[in-house]
């Protein structure tokens, strides 16, 4: 089965450190093998993950998220 990332949302943060971060929430999809006339037909798989801009993985927590080092992230207010 072949599997992609579909970009779901791009958030603003703030870190614990005072730096401006960016965090991209991705959806897992799975491409529908079952029917061969469709090709390219891509579902999902109810898994999503979150990244910083730079690959790291970061995990959500409360109001924000939680990278390694625990580098705590806050949402900031959509412009």
């Amino acid at each position: 089965m072949e599997k992609q990332l579909h970009l779901l949302e791009t958030i603003a943060t703030r870190g614990s450190d005072g730096n401006a971060y960016t965090v991209h929430g991705y959806e897992h999809m799975a491409r529908v093998d079952a029917v061969p006339d469709m090709q390219g037909l891509w579902e999902p798989t109810g898994q999503v993950e979150y990244r910083l801009a730079d690959g790291r993985h970061v995990e959500p927590s409360g109001e924000g998220f939680l990278a390694a080092g625990g580098l705590r992230l806050e949402r900031l207010p959509r412009a």
